[in-house]
C-alpha cells in the first residue's frame, strides 16, 4: 500500500468520525450555552443541572439520529472492505 493511499483512508475515517459525532456534540454545546446563559441570568450556579440536561440532550439526539449514523458507518465499512482487496490484490 502506498503512502498516499493510507493517508486517504485515514482522512476518510476522520471525516466520517467528525460527520457522525458533530450533531451529538452540537446538541451538547447548544444546551450548555443556553443553560449557562440561564444560570448567569438567575445566578443559580448549580453544575448538576447543566450536566444532566446536556447528557439528556445528547442521548436524545443520539437516539434520534442512530439510523442515519449507522447508515454512514455501514457505507464506510462496506467501501473499506471492497477497497482493501482491490488495492492489496495481485
Amino acid at each position: 500500500m502506498e503512502a498516499h493511499t493510507a493517508v486517504d483512508l485515514c482522512r476518510e475515517a476522520i471525516r466520517i468520525s467528525i460527520l457522525i459525532s458533530l450533531p451529538v456534540l452540537s446538541a451538547g454545546v447548544v444546551v450548555g450555552l443556553v443553560i449557562g446563559l440561564l444560570q448567569a441570568l438567575t445566578q443559580v450556579q448549580e453544575q448538576t443541572i447543566a450536566i444532566v440536561l446536556k447528557i439528556l440532550a445528547m442521548v436524545l439526539v443520539l437516539a434520534w439520529l442512530m439510523p442515519w449514523m449507522t447508515q454512514h458507518m455501514m457505507e464506510y465499512s462496506t467501501e473499506l472492505f471492497v477497497f482493501i482487496p482491490e488495492r492489496l490484490g495481485p
